[in-house]
């Protein structure tokens, strides 16, 4: 067996500088694959969470609102400043329920005998005790049965006269006309599908058990037909949206099975747009087959001013329009620096050693303090970026200074490099949000209004055509939207339901949307 050395070096001295640098690559490709197992067992095992715990790194993280809205936990003193008092504990206090819910009164009262003291004298009332307790009514099913008399002038009867000889007041105008599905039962299928995400399938069976057959094919039916008459709706949406300060985007898949030219594993996608007036915002979803810069950019159309989005290269388009802004997202930044966190190793009693990962996350906290500290004291927009100006900038400077500093000696492979090297890369996004109080450091809003459809599509899975999932992006949109301007969705829908066929300008239609009506004209509705 021969071998060839011609490819080894000369000197001993270059021979060991071909192992050292061998050995680093293999250190290296360790170190990587250690990261994967770490993260894989993490996302396996770990906690769902991205929020630290209390050991690891300053406590202005805490203040950091992720996408999962996880309520910050209170700050734990020391044990050396703990006093725990003998024998005296607190209770805790019972949140009062409602005052707007209806309440019935059962009044228990004693005997006539136990009215009467041993004296003989009647005992006087000196007051009462009350107590509430919550009780619920099921579902109940009623019939709405619309009758129309009808009146014939018994004179005119059988003769050629101008005017018809049977009048009879016409049917009101209907959401679904020649429909069983008036507007509180269509309300509720809907609100049951994208609000509570019950598949069809198990609305079915609650019908069933109300005493009603409403099949899930009929239903489907009913959805598209209902989404269809609101489709002018969006339109309006869409000029809301165009009309404020800031669009934040946001895509994730869905699978429609029956889609002409396409597989039905094919992926196609909803896409989220919100922006409007930050006191009124609005929201609009759209179905498309592709997650191409094209949808995002019809979108737009001419639209001028700031747009939001997270890292995709599909928003890449954005910096080449000059009369756009692009925001980038401090919350997909931190995302990759946990990440790296969460893949590295552990020391000695479990405890996660604090590393360059950490720092950079204490960084993060200390801007979204900040941002706490504006939303507490309620500050204005103006405020908002004067305090950003003073207090953020220098810390984004510094921050900027130290990734620099820590790409040169991290590497690019690594989760670590891999978070450098995204924060950088998208750096001239990330800061633009000190420039405007109105303006938000992260992409959460979007992400938070995008998840009640992945919470959905986890029920229901797919849609079957696309006409479902236009019709799912509409009913999304109205549904989304009156939740962003606080109305509650059931409501909203009965009280559109009940006044769209009857809408015919443009006035009417707008007066519907979400922002333009209050929770008082539902109420009076109801």
């Amino acid at each position: 067996m021969s071998f060839d050395t011609t490819q080894l070096p000369d000197t001993v001295y270059d021979l060991k500088s071909l192992f050292v640098d061998t050995q680093q690559e293999y250190e290296n490709e360790i170190k990587l694959l250690k990261e994967k197992i770490n993260i894989l067992q993490h996302r396996l095992f770990g906690r769902k969470s991205e929020k630290l715990s209390r050991d690891a790194g300053s406590g202005q993280l805490l203040l950091f609102n992720e996408v999962e809205q996880v309520e910050a936990e209170p700050p734990v003193e020391s044990p050396e400043e703990i006093t725990v008092p003998a024998h005296q504990r607190r209770r805790g206090k019972r949140k009062p329920l409602p005052e707007d819910l209806p309440r019935v009164e059962v009044i228990h009262d004693i005997t006539e005998e136990e009215k009467q003291c041993a004296c003989g004298t009647e005992k006087t009332r000196i007051g009462q005790e009350i107590s509430e307790q919550l009780d619920i009514i099921p579902p109940k099913i009623q019939v709405i049965k619309h009758i129309r008399p009808k009146y014939v002038c018994k004179h005119c009867e059988g003769t050629q006269a101008d005017e018809a000889a049977v009048v009879i007041a016409p049917l009101p105008e209907q959401m679904l006309p020649r429909s069983i599905a008036g507007p509180g039962l269509l309300a509720y299928i809907i609100t049951s599908k994208y609000v509570d995400a019950l598949p069809l399938y198990r609305q079915e069976q609650i019908f069933k058990r109300l005493g009603v057959d409403i099949v899930r094919q009929t239903m489907s039916a009913w959805i598209i037909k209902a989404a269809e008459k609101c489709f002018p709706l969006l339109e309006l949406i869409i000029q809301e949206i165009r009309s404020g300060p800031l669009i934040q985007m946001d895509e994730t898949r869905v699978q429609v099975l029956d889609e002409p030219g396409r597989a039905a594993t094919k992926q196609s996608y909803m896409w989220l747009f919100r922006g409007g007036l930050p006191e009124s915002p609005s929201l609009v979803y759209q179905y498309h087959p592709a997650r191409s810069s094209e949808v995002p950019n019809a979108f737009l159309g001419d639209y001028a001013g700031y747009v939001q989005t997270d890292g995709y290269v599909g928003y890449e388009f954005l910096d080449d329009r000059p009369e756009v802004e692009h925001l980038g997202c401090w919350a997909h930044v931190r995302r990759k620096f946990m990440e790296a966190v969460k893949a590295r190793g552990k020391t000695g009693k479990g405890r996660k050693k604090k590393g360059r990962a950490d720092e950079a996350l204490e960084y993060i906290g200390k801007l979204y303090a900040i941002e706490q500290s504006a939303q507490d004291q309620q500050l204005c927009f103006l405020q908002i970026k004067e305090l950003r100006q003073k207090k953020a900038k220098p810390i984004l400077d510094e921050f900027e200074k130290w990734l620099e500093d820590l790409s040169l000696k991290t590497p690019s492979s690594g989760l670590l490099g891999t978070a450098v090297s995204y924060a950088l890369g998208q750096w001239k996004r990330l800061i633009i949000y000190i420039k405007d109080g109105r303006l938000h450091p992260d992409n959460n809003l979007a992400e938070n209004a995008i998840r009640p459809f992945v919470v959905g599509r986890k029920n229901w899975m797919f849609s079957a055509t696309p006409a479902g999932a236009h019709a799912s992006a509409a009913l999304y949109s109205l549904i989304e939207t009156a939740k962003a301007n606080n109305l509650e969705p059931y409501w909203y829908l009965r009280y559109l339901f009940d006044r769209l066929p009857v809408a015919r300008t443009a006035e009417d239609l707008k007066s519907l949307l979400p922002q333009n009506v209050e929770k008082k004209q539902i109420s009076l509705s109801a």
